[in-house]
Formats: structure tokens, sequence, C-alpha cells
């Protein structure tokens, strides 16, 4: 586990050529909130789907928009923008559904993009900055550098608290 961020490490091996030492790493999946990049580890996802009309609950806040069946399971989607703080963005061809699977709750993500499974550095993984709004900084384990930008490291813990918090 790391011990900034508390997520699981994986420690990968170089090719015999390179002189590095092994460090450990985070294996995530980068998605894109609006223009912003945060990982999900990549232990809590199952799948990635294309993006497809949702059913809608009534009464449901907004950050649940809707329910899907996956594979003949019946998920709730939810929206990380809104409980993170963000605007809300209408649903393009980028929009994909992060299916993902932590402390026993299945969920879908809606995210406006994945860009990559990476593995990031757990050398490179900062505690998230003071001036962050504090609802945000809450949902949030750390930020680490990945190809000169700031990629958030999302606590999915956190993130189904805050769903609950809004019900």
């Amino acid at each position: 586990m790391c011990p900034l961020c508390g997520m699981m490490l994986i420690v990968t091996t170089r090719p015999a050529g390179e002189q590095s030492e092994d460090r450990p790493t985070l294996d995530a999946l980068l998605v894109r909130l609006e223009q912003e990049l945060y990982a999900v580890p990549s232990p809590s996802v199952r799948e990635v789907a294309r993006y497809r009309p949702l059913t809608p609950v009534p009464g449901a806040p907004p950050a649940l928009p809707g329910i899907l069946s996956q594979r003949g399971t019946i998920l709730p989607v939810v929206d990380p923008r809104l409980l993170l703080g963000l605007v809300q963005s209408p649903v393009t061809r980028a929009s994909r559904l992060v299916i993902v699977s932590h402390d026993d709750i299945d969920m879908a993500l809606l995210v406006d993009g994945v860009l990559d499974l990476v593995a990031l550095s757990s050398d490179a993984i900062e505690p998230a900055p003071p001036g962050l709004d504090p609802t945000r900084a809450r949902m949030i384990r750390g930020v680490a550098r990945y190809d000169s930008q700031h990629v958030m490291l999302l606590d999915l813990s956190e993130l189904i608290a805050g769903l609950r918090d809004w019900t």
C-alpha cells in the first residue's frame, strides 16, 4: 500500500538492460472529467463500456443520473463531476462508463473519456494541495504527475461516502 494515498502498489520489474532500481507503482486507469485527469485504481476497475442511454430513477439525486443493466447486473450510474464540485457536461461520443467494484459495491462512473491504463510511480504521488475545496479534497487521495500533467487519484471510498451524503 502506498503510504500517502493508501492505494495498492504493484512492484514492476524493468528489462535487464535498464539500470534503475525497481520502484513500487500504482496501476490506475486515467480518465478525463472536464479538462482534468483523474486516476481510478485499476484493481477496482472491472470494465470500460461505451455510454448508452440510462434508465432514470425518479427522486434520485443529480449525481445518480440513472441505472443500467450490464451483463445481467443492475448498476447505479454515478456522475463523479457533481460529487467533485465540477459542472455537469453533456454526454459526447467520447463519454464512457467505467464499471468499478469497491468494498462490495458495484457502480458505473460516467466519465468524459478514458485515456490509458498507466503505472504511476509511488515516488511521484504527493498529498492533495491544501488550497483545494474541502469537499473535493476529501475525494482526492493524492496528486501525481503523468506526461507533464497533474493526475488526481480518486478515493473510491470517499466518493461512495459523498454519494451517501447526497441521498
